[in-house]
C-alpha cells in the first residue's frame, strides 16, 4: 500500500514537471488546436510573411495588455516599428494588421474558437496548443 502511494506521488510529480508552465513575466504563444505552428514561424506570422499553415489561413491576434513585452522580447521591435511595418504591409501588400484584443480572456477565447488563430497570453489556457513560452523581463 505504501509503495503504491509513493509511486503515485512520484508519477504525479514527474507529470507536473514535464508539463509546460508559465511564470510571472512570461508570455505564452498559443494557437488554435487544429493547426501546427513551430516557434520559428511565429515572427513570420506576426510580420505577415507567413499566412498559411497547409490550407488554413493563419490569423494572428495581438493582446493589448502584453503587446509591448511580446514585441520587445520576441520580435525585437517596439510598437512604433511594428505599427510602421503593418502600415507598409497594408499599402504595399493589402494585408490587414492583426486585430487587437483587450487581454488574456479575449485572446484565448478567440484563439480557441477560430481556426488558424494564433495569439499570446500570460497564462496557459485550456483548449489551445502552446507554441512557445517567452520570458519577458
Amino acid at each position: 500500500m505504501n509503495s503504491t502511494l509513493s509511486r503515485f506521488w512520484f508519477c504525479l510529480a514527474l507529470t507536473l514537471l514535464s508539463c509546460p508552465s508559465a511564470t510571472a513575466g512570461d508570455v505564452v504563444v498559443i494557437s488554435n488546436s487544429e493547426i501546427t505552428v513551430s516557434p520559428d514561424e511565429v515572427a513570420d506570422i506576426y510580420t505577415g510573411e507567413k499566412q498559411f499553415s497547409g490550407s488554413t489561413q493563419l490569423i494572428p491576434v495581438d493582446n493589448a495588455a502584453l503587446q509591448e513585452g511580446f514585441l520587445s522580447a520576441f520580435m525585437q521591435m517596439d510598437t512604433v516599428k511594428y505599427n510602421r511595418l503593418w502600415t507598409r504591409k497594408l499599402f504595399r501588400d493589402g494585408l490587414a494588421r492583426p486585430s487587437m484584443k483587450s487581454g488574456d480572456v479575449a485572446v484565448s477565447a478567440y484563439v480557441r474558437r477560430t481556426p488558424g488563430a494564433i495569439g499570446y497570453v500570460s497564462t496557459i489556457p485550456p483548449g489551445v496548443k502552446v507554441i512557445q513560452i517567452i520570458s519577458v523581463q
